[in-house]
């Protein structure tokens, strides 16, 4: 008898501590592609590569990846911050720096090389740091990583965002994306 109810208790809770985990996850927002209306605003962060081209000026065009302080240097003006900003921003900014003083009406372009990395662990076959796409999901990089393990938690995924302190739960849908710097974790199936 005290088996019996043994049993019942361990079941109330895991039946209890799965319905709590499935209320607090998120099944819609920013981060499902369904809900996207138009082009976004790619913000830069550290491990970011970009090149700058200055119309007529090859000496100072090149390729610069954003610093771990979040800084871009650049010939003649320095360092310009560029975390958490868009490359239209920083080559405004460029442009005016290099107008006062150095160049006479400087056409500037900034565009992403590169982006960070994701990093994807957990339940899948081959866990690591893999580059980002744009447009990817978090099927994508579940695939990207060999796809799931046989004791993967195939209907919830665990994300991180850089510089976050906590992961949320998503549904994992094919529409959920990955943004660059995430850490994805797999969780494990207990039955």
């Amino acid at each position: 008898m005290k088996m019996k109810l043994l049993i019942a208790l361990i079941f109330g809770l895991l039946t209890a501590a799965c319905s709590a985990s499935v209320s607090e996850m998120s099944v819609s927002g920013p981060r499902y592609t369904a809900e996207i209306s138009g082009p976004e605003e790619y913000k830069l962060g550290a491990g970011d590569k970009v090149r700058l081209t200055v119309y007529n000026e090859p000496t100072l065009s090149g390729e610069f990846s954003v610093s771990s302080s979040g800084v871009l240097s650049f010939p003649l003006i320095g360092d310009i911050a560029a975390d958490n900003r868009t490359t239209q921003d920083i080559a405004t900014e460029t442009q005016t720096k290099l107008a006062d003083g150095y160049l006479r009406d400087p056409k500037v372009n900034i565009e992403v090389v590169s982006y960070r990395p994701f990093f994807i662990l957990g339940e899948v076959k081959s866990p690591g740091q893999y580059p980002y796409a744009s447009g990817m999901t978090v099927l994508n990089a579940i695939a990207t990583a060999q796809g799931f393990s046989p004791r993967a938690e195939r209907k919830v995924a665990y994300i991180r965002r850089s510089g976050a302190a906590v992961e949320e739960s998503f549904r994992l849908t094919p529409d959920l994306r990955v943004w660059p710097g995430d850490t994805i974790r797999v969780g494990e199936r207990y039955f």
